[in-house]
């Protein structure tokens, strides 16, 4: 739903300042409205702003504030759930007495849920906002829901002819614990309805989530799109990014389009190609007397279904998997699939959706609490954190750290969450000093997770068990990449034992589509990148397989020869330009002198890289960084038996100190 424009706000002479902390929701929509705006386009236009006159009056004459508004649907908030409950009695009276047959009536449901919620730029967040939201999407038009914590604080205080009607408990679209739901009704309103629209009432075998859906918001509202626009999509993205809990929250969500139900049929635990249809049948409780010819078997029994079925964990059951898709994509029309995996089915008509990591902030720096738990990555730690900790907050002591840790960790809610359990034993500061040992730390996974999960080694493993030879080798060796690099860069580096460039091209295509390696191709020309996690483990595979050292002196030796290059170049070209390319290897130029300086490198070959950045350290903005990478090699070389490059390093160290004092 778009917000409504503060103008729009001004106009309607709303309250000037939100309720905060614990309030009382309100969300109301138009049952049906997108039929009766295709059969009535031109009656609609004056239904519907006659509705909101009438929605919008009676919320803000029961001191109600709208804080968010989109094609038909309010938000409000309450400071009381009293005043909620007024204005959703004067919603249904005030649109009853009014004459909607032009638009074959106009009918409206409406959900009331109480809680605490976090209040940001005009807007609320957190649990209490979707529980509304998600109460009211289970109900019919003209009804009235609200939740347990709402008709506790106003069943001694409703109008004396209001009725409440116990509805018993249903899970709701957000996967969480049930709720108890109730139904309020008044003299000259409706009372009888069917039954609710829960996860209860509709076919499905959704599993209980036990934790709250955070972070993800826009990508579910993309995929929604995607789903609407293609019946085959598939969710690609590393793993632990969160692709099995998007898309069980996305088959929540649509569950009411699919008059046969949503379906998950989960592929993790088996290892055999065949029987991926049996499970898949299972699902679908497809009896096993039809089994004849079980794949057959499936696509015949969803011939005439209207259904979702969600192809879970695929990436090591491809074939098998991409073959069933195909085959009830092809003969059954009205069957829409969703998969997850960590790189495509590749089969015709497939949508493929990439699920990033969760955001994170780049800095800390002027960030306030408010704007920081509007980043995923935030949000999804300190309600983890929160879970293992009832003590825990976020406050201005500690949101930089854990804006830190969560960049740190690539934004990976797996990742996230494991570091959020060990909040329990280590404080934040503590935790965030040792996230370099990160595969030792990030266990203590949840014990009913699939063992993949319940570590962050174990995750990486998952995945790399999955490739080929050839692919391992190049996947460790690109560990030694800090930031981006381009095809000559990997084929210098990584290409030993392979034919040439094309036969690295073919590998890094590979591991892009298995999610393991970024391809960035937005700007004219391609370059790749590992996330830090990624890298780090694939930089123990590295020292594993004893090519550690040899990797990253050739590493090291092939961003000195582009150093040497970039030096020659200076001037041949706009500084802006010049300054963009060189820009673009600052991470693995730095990564290339760190190494050459560690015990064990080399620190001439250091010397050479930093002294031949003299123009990028200054006119890049990093004097800085530049002095004390000069002088750390200048230190570190025998400058009586390299008198060349002490020579080199000495005036460069001099020009920019000298610059730096001048400016």
């Amino acid at each position: 739903m778009a917000q409504s424009s503060r103008a729009d706000r001004r106009h309607a002479k709303t309250p000037t300042s939100l309720p905060t902390g614990t309030v009382t929701f309100l969300f109301s929509d138009i049952e049906g409205s997108t039929k009766r705006w295709e059969a009535h386009h031109d009656a609609m236009k004056a239904a519907v702003a006659r509705h909101d006159d009438i929605v919008r009056t009676a919320i803000v004459a029961h001191g109600g504030y709208v804080f968010k508004t989109g094609g038909d649907a309010f938000c409000a908030a309450f400071p009381t759930a009293p005043n909620a409950v007024g204005a959703a009695i004067d919603v249904q009276h005030g649109l009853a007495a009014e004459d909607f047959s032009a638009v074959d009536g106009l009918r409206v449901r409406v959900g009331l849920h109480t809680g605490y919620a976090e209040e940001r730029d005009d807007d609320y967040f957190g649990p209490a906002v979707n529980r509304a939201m998600r109460l009211m999407s289970i109900g019919h038009g003209e009804q009235i829901l609200m939740s347990a914590a709402t008709y506790a604080l106003v069943q001694h205080e409703a109008p004396r002819d209001a009725f409440f009607a116990d509805l018993g408990t249903h899970r709701l679209k957000d996967l969480a614990q049930p709720e108890h739901v109730w139904q309020l009704t008044r003299h000259g309103l409706r009372r009888d309805f069917p039954p609710l629209r829960s996860l209860d009432t509709l076919p499905n075998n959704l599993p209980v989530q036990v934790t709250s859906f955070r972070g993800r918001e826009r990508d579910l509202e993309g995929l929604k799109e995607n789903l609407a626009a293609h019946r085959l999509v598939t969710l690609i993205g590393a793993g632990g990014v969160g692709k099995t809990r998007l898309a069980t929250q996305l088959a929540a969500e649509v569950l009411d389009q699919f008059s046969d139900g949503v379906w998950v049929a989960d592929l993790a635990p088996i290892t055999e190609p065949d029987l991926v249809p049996v499970v898949v049948a299972k699902a679908l409780g497809i009896s096993g007397a039809q089994l004849r010819i079980v794949d057959e078997s499936v696509t015949e029994a969803l011939r005439h279904k209207q259904m979702l079925l969600v192809l879970d964990n695929c990436e090591h059951l491809l074939e098998s998997a991409a073959g069933l898709a195909d085959a009830i994509h092809r003969h059954c029309a009205k069957m829409c699939i969703v998969a997850t995996s960590r790189q495509p089915l590749g089969v015709g008509g497939e949508k493929v959706v990439r699920l990033s990591s969760l955001a994170v902030p780049d800095k800390a720096t002027g960030l306030n609490m408010s704007a920081a738990l509007g980043f995923g990555a935030v949000a999804l730690f300190v309600d983890r954190a929160s879970l293992v900790d009832e003590s825990f907050r976020l406050a201005d002591d500690n949101m930089p750290i854990v804006c830190d840790i969560c960049r740190r960790l690539d934004g990976i809610p797996l990742a996230i969450e494991l570091a959020a359990a060990r909040v329990k034993v280590m404080s934040i500061p503590n935790l965030a000093a040792r996230l370099n040992e990160r595969f030792a730390l990030l266990t203590g996974g949840s014990r009913t997770a699939l063992p993949r999960q319940r570590t962050l080694a174990a995750l990486f493993d998952w995945s790399y068990d999955l490739l080929e030879p050839a692919e391992r080798m190049l996947f460790a060796r690109a560990g030694a990449f800090a930031g981006s690099f381009t095809l000559d860069a990997a084929t210098a580096i990584c290409g030993a034992g392979t034919a040439g460039p094309f036969d690295v091209l073919d590998l890094i295509a590979s591991l892009a589509d298995k999610s393991l390696v970024n391809a960035e191709t937005g700007s004219g020309f391609e370059r790749y990148r590992m996330l830090e996690c990624t890298r780090q483990y694939a930089l123990e595979k590295l020292g594993v397989s004893g090519e550690r050292e040899r990797t990253l002196r050739s590493h090291a030796e092939y961003y000195r020869t582009l150093a040497r290059d970039a030096e020659k170049s200076f001037g041949s070209s706009p500084l802006g330009e010049w300054l963009r390319q060189a820009e673009l290897d600052q991470e693995n130029f730095r990564a290339a002198i760190d190494w050459a300086l560690s015990k064990g490198g080399d620190p001439v070959l250091a010397g050479d890289i930093a002294a031949s950045l003299e123009m990028f350290w200054w006119h890049g903005g990093a004097e800085a960084e530049g002095a004390r990478w000069i002088d750390g090699a200048l230190r570190a070389i025998d400058q009586d038996a390299d008198p060349d490059i002490a020579s080199r390093l000495r005036k460069a160290l001099g020009l920019i100190m000298s610059r730096m004092m001048f400016s």
